[in-house]
């Protein structure tokens, strides 16, 4: 379809141009008007065409189709699925319903754990803006070979883009393959941040936190326990004391407990 409306767009400017140059220099030659038969009714079409192209291009742009149809474009929509963390973003310029479209610059995580830099372009609601910053991990569709530019993925598959950040946070020692297996198969409950310290430990920019919990079981009886976690910095807020968070615990050895935060945490 994008492919297609820029032809025709194209097609119109070659053929409303071509019809005025030939409308002119026949005139010219055959009637002696000199410069006027350059002037009259045959202008509109080009200048119409000037007009249209430049919006055809602008409105077929893979993050604006992606904008209307809440999919990603055909060429990515199979694409290679990796986990790109935001390292900066800006307008482009171009807005759609007063949406603006944003570059968002990006270090990405392929499914091998290669890591390149790429960009995506998307157009993103006001209230989403802040989303967008620096540190914030994505679920983004890419092309081997060609990881100049991905996409945010939008196909909706969070079982697929689950399991790629968890693959990088295991690459980036965040986590463990034990703690993933808890969060799939250990108990949920609510808890209490009773404490926090940060010893002053650092693994890959993220602090070492030792957060102290108050769980209560979904029977309603309690216990106590520890949890040592590295966490983005961003992410720290989510654990202060007082903080109500979500937990997954093994009934037989609820020491072995991991936190679920927040979606971008």
């Amino acid at each position: 379809m994008k492919k297609l409306i820029r032809a025709l767009a194209l097609l119109f400017l070659l053929g409303s141009v071509g019809y005025y140059l030939w409308n002119g220099f026949t005139q010219e030659t055959e009637e002696g008007f000199g410069f006027l038969a350059w002037v009259g009714p045959q202008m509109i079409a080009p200048i119409l065409a000037c007009t249209v192209v430049p919006l055809a291009f602008a409105f077929t742009g893979d993050s604006v189709m992606a904008a209307f149809s809440g999919r990603n474009s055909a060429a990515f929509r199979d694409g290679l699925i990796g986990v790109g963390t935001v390292t900066g973003t800006r307008p482009t310029g171009m807005s759609l319903n007063d949406q603006p479209e944003l570059r968002i610059d990006l270090s990405v995580q392929g499914a091998d754990g290669a890591t390149f830099a790429s960009y995506a372009r998307l157009v993103v609601p006001m209230t989403d803006v802040a989303l967008f910053q620096p540190g914030t991990m994505l679920p983004v569709r890419y092309l081997p070979g060609r990881t100049d530019k991905v996409e945010i993925d939008r196909t909706g598959d969070t079982a697929q883009a689950q399991h790629a950040l968890n693959e990088v946070m295991v690459r980036q020692g965040l986590t463990s393959r034990e703690n993933l297996r808890i969060a799939e198969r250990g108990v949920a409950a609510q808890a209490v941040v009773r404490s926090l310290e940060v010893p002053g430990e650092l693994r890959g920019g993220n602090p070492r936190l030792v957060i102290g919990l108050g769980v209560t079981r979904p029977d309603g009886t309690g216990f106590t326990t520890e949890v040592v976690k590295y966490l983005p910095p961003r992410a720290v807020q989510h654990v202060q004391v007082g903080r109500v968070v979500t937990v997954h615990y093994l009934p037989d050895n609820e020491s072995a407990l991991v936190i679920a935060f927040p979606a971008n945490a």
